[in-house]
């Protein structure tokens, strides 16, 4: 429980503009209100199209009441309520064979109603892929599970917060988009692999776990299975191998020519270790 935070506006105080403030309005009211009491108005609503569609489509069969935030309307005379935010979910609830959503009801007129729509849509605070992971970790979802669990066996981190690349520690990353679309595409066994290649030589090569760079890595030993097999006799050969190097070289290739940077280095690192575990087995 010491870890759970309080709200503290006193940080933000400060650049708070003094002067002259808004009228805050009524308080807003909380109901549980029928779906076919609320309307959509078109002069500010969007209509439903496919990325719309398709989130309701996404919703309906994982629908739960935890998930959903209450719908945002204003009444607009006969008992009847528009919907300034929550058109999607709410048509989503009826998919599901529910009458009734909870609603937060604001008086306001109909360009006040267009004026909400326009600041709950507009000002909403994105969250970015690393708070996403962190959230999901924390939900026990599956996937992102079995990526922090990859990561802790190649010695990763997946920061939570951004951190410039010049400050970034051995196995820290921000790559958590890359990782989970190589663990999906590789598996496991190779992603770690791949990562260990980077985080257990050289230091750690802090700042190499690089989209072009673990993609490289993990195309190439998948394709050579037996070169991961005795992974402390590959890690030895990789001791060799300078990332930053190389990853510049292709990067300067890739302007020259046109060619991929990820492809440029499949083949300095298959061609490392082709030599390097060469030279092992003929010793």
């Amino acid at each position: 429980m010491s870890t759970l935070r309080r709200i503290d506006p006193k940080p933000f105080l400060p650049r708070i503009p003094r002067g002259p403030r808004s009228e805050v309005g009524e308080r807003p009211e909380l109901q549980w209100l029928k779906i076919d009491r609320l309307r959509i108005d078109p002069r500010y609503q969007r209509e439903i199209g496919r990325r719309g569609a398709d989130n309701i489509v996404a919703i309906v069969p994982k629908f739960k009441w935890a998930k959903f935030t209450p719908v945002v309307v204003a009444p607009i005379g006969e008992g009847l309520f528009a919907i300034i935010d929550g058109q999607h979910r709410t048509t989503a609830a009826s998919a599901r064979g529910f009458e009734s959503v909870p609603c937060v009801i604001i008086q306001v007129d109909q360009a006040d109603q267009a004026d909400a729509f326009v600041a709950i849509n507009a000002n909403v605070t994105a969250m970015s892929p690393l708070q996403l992971h962190a959230a999901r970790l924390a939900a026990g979802d599956k996937a992102a599970d079995e990526l922090a669990q990859a990561c802790e066996e190649a010695g990763v981190t997946i920061c939570r917060y951004p951190v410039p690349a010049n400050k970034m520690k051995s196995g820290e990353t921000l790559a958590v988009g890359m990782l989970q679309a190589v663990l999906a595409k590789y598996g496991r066994e190779v992603l770690v692999a791949g990562l260990s290649c980077i985080t257990k030589t050289r230091r750690g090569n802090p700042g190499m776990i690089r989209k072009q760079v673990v993609e490289a890595l993990c195309a190439v030993l998948e394709a050579e299975p037996d070169w991961r097999a005795d992974q402390k006799r590959m890690l030895m050969a990789m001791q060799t191998f300078d990332f930053l190097a190389q990853f510049n070289a292709a990067r300067t290739a890739s302007i020259e020519t046109g060619a991929k940077v990820v492809d440029g280095l499949v083949d300095a690192i298959g061609q490392h270790l082709e030599s390097k575990l060469a030279e092992k087995r003929s010793a």
